[in-house]
């Protein structure tokens, strides 16, 4: 049977542009669709880890990456007074796969759109779907409508179209509240953390001399914790190299978001399939969002490819990809449950066995998918 198939991809992120590009290059007819009406890249910077760059390489982007972002050698972890527990080699950790990079989230998203090669439909979004043996009949926001034979939720954590995969599981929060913001800081070469009683601060270059700042807190509700004295007031205890990030103007506009998972296991439902964050959200501990979008992309159109059944090509998608995206949601977890030890047990933890850590979280990573 013939691989040639009309596919709608709903949202057009990370995961949204990467399917479509990836989907077009199997011979595949798509449309895109996208909620907000002009182009925008929500967050701030993206830590790229081997995997995730090895991907986006496949995809074509591997000379904008070395253009816009920065190489990242190495992860330094500390003690919330800066005091060195572990260094982490990038080049050893994911040997034979691709060097890591940090870049802004705008600027990753700007270079999908400049390779993307179907034009994006702003400002629009399903009205109605409805699935036949023929394909999937949907009618959009602005007027229209279209038959496909298979439409895609790219449409991230807070996906419409889960409701119509699975409408049984939504975002679950993990206990954790985050900011990102990006402020200039050339000296800052490397991933580098600082790891505190409850907290987290993270800073990373992303190229143009400048760093993507991170911070987490435990919180019990995720809603903004701060208070009139702000994200500085959660870390007056830190090292002075984090209390000077924190006194940029940029961090008084740090972009706030609850810290949560997605964890179905039902991603296709007749001819409608999920990809990214509306499927599989995770902690970004370790920084695996990109990654696994990217390679879900590529793994769906893969599949689509081989002809056949449409419906059971879509479960073979999932089939594939469901152990990678749980194996990183259950090291996210044990991620946590490492940082939530006292910290005297933590940072030993750290200090002796961080590589051995890595080495097991990540390996598995350094595979195809």
């Amino acid at each position: 049977m013939s691989s040639h198939l009309d596919v709608l991809v709903v949202g057009a992120g990370i995961a949204g542009l990467a399917t479509a590009t990836a989907l077009h290059r199997e011979g595949m007819s798509v449309d895109v669709i996208e909620r907000s009406p002009e182009r925008r890249a929500m967050g701030a910077g993206l830590f790229l880890p081997g995997n995730s760059v090895r991907a986006l390489t496949a995809l074509g982007l591997g000379d904008h990456l070395t253009a816009l972002g920065a190489p990242v050698p190495g992860q330094r972890l500390m003690d919330h007074r800066g005091r060195v527990l572990a260094d982490i080699d990038m080049a050893e950790l994911w040997r034979g796969t691709a060097g890591c990079v940090g870049i802004t989230r705008g600027d990753l998203q700007a270079a999908l759109r400049d390779i993307v090669p179907v034009p994006v439909r702003h400002g629009v979004t399903l009205v109605s779907l409805k699935q036949s043996d023929d394909g999937v009949h949907v009618e959009f926001s602005d007027g229209g409508s279209g038959q496909y034979d298979v439409v895609v939720g790219a449409d991230g954590i807070r996906s419409d179209l889960r409701e119509s995969v699975d409408p049984a599981t939504g975002a679950r929060y993990l206990g954790q509240v985050c900011w990102r913001f990006l402020t200039d800081a050339p000296d800052i070469d490397r991933w580098t953390v600082w790891l505190g009683p409850g907290t987290t601060f993270l800073a990373y270059p992303v190229g143009g001399g400048r760093v993507c700042c991170y911070a987490d807190v435990a919180a019990a509700s995720p809603e903004d914790p701060t208070t009139p004295a702000g994200l500085p007031g959660l870390f007056s205890g830190y090292d002075q190299r984090v209390r000077d990030l924190l006194a940029t103007p940029a961090a008084g506009e740090a972009y706030f978001s609850p810290v949560e998972e997605v964890s179905g296991e039902t991603w296709a439902h007749g001819r409608v399939v999920l990809v990214g964050d509306a499927a599989h959200a995770s902690s970004p501990n370790m920084a695996q969002g990109v990654a696994m979008a990217v390679e879900d992309a590529q793994v769906l159109a893969e599949v689509l490819a081989t002809g056949g059944d449409t419906e059971q090509r879509l479960q073979q998608y999932v089939e594939r990809r469901l152990p990678r995206t749980r194996w990183v949601q259950r090291q996210t977890h044990q991620r946590d449950r490492t940082r939530s030890m006292p910290p005297t047990v933590r940072n030993i933890a750290l200090r002796y066995g961080a590589k051995g850590l890595y080495e097991r979280g990540y390996a598995p990573l350094r595979d195809l998918p």
